[in-house]
């Protein structure tokens, strides 16, 4: 027994160091690609401090940030997805599936055409607070109607894609009132793009990514009480109000944070947590940690191809994610209902 408990969690570590070490190489590579063409050895002088100015300005001040939010954008959607589909106890559930992705939006459009962008006032923290507005109100509209109509996991998901179509139906009427300026400010917030953050930006999502974790690592044993069932995490004395109410509001703050600084980036949180699930299984004290790393080498790589499919031509990562997320969305919903 002792022997096999060991070779479980051995697996585990495996896959931790096989994700990290993929994360450092798909780092340097996309260190090392693009217009400006450099040599490993030269990412690795200029980042410790060596190369010319050219070097220091491509590495430092265009392509690292870019890759820093392909990391931190990846983890965060992957974790939140994984706590979502826990405390949903629905393998469909994920930031964009349950429309937190597109209320968020809403509220970032909201923001930009009460306070603009090329005004100075407000600026992205406003819009920040305003996606993360636009999140909560998606989320507490589906715990709010799950908990008065009883509604299964099921019913709680067609429920986010009701909402996500009212949220879209609500950007769109945005839009349709809105300047030139602002609805290209808006459009432009709709593309998810690893491009756009700033360094100040990239704090701001690491802080708020490493202050959710903690909580959802915290909790780790109350999520493998909860893919029990609700009656056996009660009787284990988990209080599953509490524990699924935050942690669909933490999960909200990781989504709207993203959202705000890098728009739309969907079915990352979707694809990663499963994935993960099928080559260590759904034990939360690993499942959570992994998902980080799986969810960063997943977005990271979609960057890379963005950036190199039609080379010079940079695609939105967004839409490559959401290429890649159709169809195992379709293959996750046909086998839960082939069960039938």
């Amino acid at each position: 027994m002792r022997e096999e408990y060991r070779r479980y969690i051995l697996k585990k570590i495996f896959l931790g160091g096989i994700l990290i070490l993929s994360l450092l190489l798909l780092s340097l590579f996309a260190l090392a690609i693009g217009d400006y063409r450099l040599s490993v050895n030269e990412v690795i002088n200029t980042l410790l401090g060596g190369g010319n100015r050219y070097q220091q300005l491509v590495v430092w001040n265009m392509r690292l940030p870019r890759i820093l939010s392909a990391i931190i954008a990846g983890a965060s959607l992957s974790v939140a997805g994984a706590v979502m589909q826990c405390v949903l106890r629905n393998p469909l559930a994920s930031p964009f599936t349950m429309g937190v992705s597109h209320g968020a939006m809403f509220g970032a459009c909201v923001a930009i055409l009460l306070f603009g962008l090329s005004t100075g006032i407000g600026g992205p923290y406003v819009i920040t607070i305003f996606a993360f507005l636009g999140a909560l109100g998606c989320v507490m509209a589906v715990l709010t109607l799950a908990k008065i109509r009883n509604l299964t996991p099921e019913a709680m998901i067609l429920s986010g894609v009701a909402l996500s179509s009212l949220f879209t139906a609500g950007t769109m009427f945005i839009q349709y009132f809105s300047d030139e300026l602002e609805l290209a400010a808006m459009v432009y917030w709709t593309f998810g793009d690893l491009g756009r953050a700033t360094w100040s930006d990239i704090y701001i999502m690491l802080i708020i990514l490493l202050i959710t974790s903690i909580y959802f690592i915290w909790r780790r044993w109350d999520y493998n009480a909860l893919e029990a069932g609700d009656e056996v995490a009660k009787s284990l004395g988990v209080n599953i109000e509490d524990i699924r109410m935050w942690s669909m509001l933490l999960s909200s703050l990781l989504t709207a944070v993203n959202v705000a600084f890098l728009g739309i980036i969907g079915f990352i949180g979707l694809i990663s947590p499963h994935i993960v699930r099928i080559l260590v299984g759904g034990d939360y004290r690993f499942l959570i940690p992994l998902s980080f790393l799986f969810g960063s080498v997943l977005l990271l790589s979609a960057d890379i191809l963005a950036r190199t499919l039609i080379s010079p031509i940079v695609l939105p990562v967004g839409i490559l994610t959401s290429f890649l997320g159709t169809p195992m969305f379709l293959y996750l919903l046909l086998r839960m209902y082939s069960k039938r």
